[in-house]
């Protein structure tokens, strides 16, 4: 990962980032911890969020599927322990798949409304009076997820994962009006063609890659840094007056329709 200026623009606050042992939950992770946040940083058992993180200032790995039934429970509680209370939530685990609708079986389709949808839904719903705890007491707290270009378009054999990132945006707008009154945003990222674990088999092929990075206004694909950079800005006090918000970091790839 590039290295990067930092100027303590989270320093005090809790955060939580799932999703955090590869691609833009690391990145995300690293990036506020830099900025001066506690991170309980999130993500399934197996995986490899203990040593990604090993060492890191601020950052406390907590292995933990999401969909498990006490995640929210879990995850929370890791959070009041390493930093007394939470400022931002983000979302940010997430799975996909390929395949036309025909095709489509429903343990593909419920894996990724299970991981993509449900799990941010129950995760926000238990951090709510956190962070209305929180924003009492600083004047704001946040919410950001991560949904995706195709929360706006869509692309075939995407049916599941498209009608998911639907799903993650739509929630985000309920519990953006839900929660304003109390000083909490709630925004989501929109990603483009990023080249993280989940699309690094396809973006190996040099023609895919070259496709994709061409489509994009800047000619290349994203990174993770450029999304971790994304999500401080909706999870900093600059952000204050910004909620509702589906925040497009896709460098130009949806210019052209």
């Amino acid at each position: 990962m590039a290295p990067f200026r930092t100027f303590d623009r989270l320093a005090g606050k809790v955060a939580i980032v799932t999703g955090a042992a590869s691609g833009i939950g690391e990145a995300t992770a690293r990036l506020f911890a830099a900025e001066g946040a506690t991170v309980v940083a999130v993500d399934r058992p197996g995986s490899a969020i203990a040593d990604v993180h090993a060492g890191v200032a601020r950052i406390v790995p907590l292995a933990q599927d999401v969909t498990d039934d006490d995640a929210p429970e879990r995850v929370l509680a890791e959070a009041l322990r390493a930093g007394g209370g939470l400022d931002i939530l983000f979302n940010n685990a997430g799975v996909s798949g390929r395949r036309l609708a025909e095709e489509h079986d429903d343990a593909l389709w419920d894996r990724q409304f299970d991981v993509n949808v449900r799990a941010a839904f129950r995760m926000c719903r238990a951090a709510i009076p956190h962070l209305r705890a929180r924003a009492e007491a600083t004047g704001r707290a946040r919410i950001l997820n991560t949904a995706s270009v195709m929360a706006e378009r869509t692309d075939i054999g995407l049916a599941g994962y498209v009608a998911s990132k639907h799903a993650v945006a739509g929630l985000s707008k309920t519990l953006a009006l839900e929660l304003g009154k109390w000083g909490i945003t709630v925004n989501w990222l929109l990603p483009g063609a990023i080249e993280t674990g989940m699309t690094r088999e396809a973006f190996s092929d040099p023609a895919i890659r070259a496709v994709w990075a061409k489509k994009a206004a800047l000619r290349r694909l994203g990174t993770p840094i450029d999304m971790a950079r994304a999500a401080l800005l909706l999870a900093s006090d600059e952000a204050d007056f910004v909620t509702g918000h589906g925040l497009v970091a896709d460098g130009g790839l949806t210019l052209r329709t």
